[in-house]
């Protein structure tokens, strides 16, 4: 089993790249909208 202090490591890893995925869907789905609209 895993100690204690990976246990908080892997959990600050995990909220850190959760964060990360809540920011970067939505700027990439803007990107995405903008590039269509530009090759219309």
């Amino acid at each position: 089993m895993a100690s204690a202090n990976d246990m908080k490591a892997a959990n600050a890893t995990y909220e850190g790249f959760v964060n990360l995925v809540k920011w970067a869907t939505p700027i990439i789905c803007v990107l995405a909208f903008v590039v269509v609209l530009v090759i219309q």
